[in-house]
């Protein structure tokens, strides 16, 4: 070998030990290993997986396993009332718990997902806490102008409903005859929510209540959000300009989405962005949903839960 071939060589090891040397190896880490197994519940229209392939809160869960936590994946009829999601969910909580041995669960709940883990921490003793993302516990006041234009024959409701029984099915849904939008975007509504609120106030102002569960709460702030990929930001674009310039992330706002202590109301994200869809097209700009997630899991580990 000439030394022209011997430096190129030399040269090409060199680049490849530098390329080992930057690169991170992946490990398990800690930073979500709570000492109560986590529990991700999807909102209005939502699933746990469309045919056990796409998950609603897209590679979220692998990366807070990643990170030691225990991951449980909900799934609750996508158009139902808060009540009729929160006793499929507790059902599910039962199950889990003969199963595995759960002693308490911490709550993460997406859109109408949240008013339903909130649900599930008023009717239950082993709930440790309650985390929402953008959660529609004020309503939301795209339900409203849904309802208030909906028209008198209900065409639009019956195709609809028929959409969202397909999705529930799809899912796997025990309960997927009974998803009905109407039913659903009463529920979703701001006088839906005060009815709600009314029976199940815990959590409201507060960090901790007085039961001892914790409740946070988080929302985006933002409708465009992408660098152009991402169909979700035209799409909520529809939606949002029923805010009439008000802060929303296209189906709901900061002031609709807090509850007990709020730790971020203005994440730079869109509703879908929230769970990290469409399957991942965030601005690269945004945060990583993936990651934020798994901060939001670090805060629970650190309060001991």
């Amino acid at each position: 070998m000439n030394s022209s071939a011997i430096r190129r060589v030399a040269t090409a090891v060199a680049v490849a030990a530098a390329a080992v040397a930057i690169t991170p190896v992946a490990h398990a880490g800690t930073a979500a290993k709570t000492k109560y197994p986590i529990v991700l519940v999807h909102g209005f229209i939502g699933f746990d997986s469309i045919l056990g392939v796409v998950n609603y809160f897209y590679q979220i869960p692998g990366a807070l396993e990643k990170e030691g936590a225990k991951v449980y994946i909900a799934s609750v009829n996508p158009s139902q009332t808060t009540e009729f999601r929160g006793e499929e969910l507790n059902k599910q909580l039962d199950q889990w718990k003969a199963k595995d041995g759960v002693v308490k669960f911490n709550l993460i709940g997406h859109s109408h997902g949240g008013p339903t883990v909130r649900y599930s921490a008023a009717t239950r003793g082993d709930i440790a806490s309650v985390s929402t993302m953008s959660g529609t516990h004020y309503g939301s006041k795209v339900a409203d102008k849904i309802l208030a234009n909906m028209t008198p024959d209900g065409g639009f409701d019956k195709a609809a409903t028929g959409g969202l029984k397909l999705i529930a099915w799809l899912t796997g849904n025990k309960t997927s005859s009974e998803a009905d939008l109407k039913t659903a975007l009463n529920a979703l509504s701001s006088s839906g929510a005060a009815a709600f609120n009314a029976k199940f106030p815990n959590g409201q102002n507060v960090e901790k209540a007085a039961n001892g569960q914790f409740f946070y709460s988080y929302a985006g702030n933002k409708v465009k959000t992408s660098n152009g990929g991402d169909i979700s930001d035209s799409l909520l674009a529809i939606t949002a300009d029923y805010y009439e310039g008000a802060a929303n992330d296209g189906l709901v706002s900061p002031a609709e989405a807090k509850w007990g202590k709020q730790i971020n109301m203005a994440l730079p994200w869109n509703h879908l962005d929230e769970i990290n869809q469409v399957l991942g097209s965030i601005g690269t700009w945004a945060p990583d949903p993936k990651s934020y997630y798994v901060s939001m899991v670090n805060r629970l580990k650190w309060k001991g839960l």
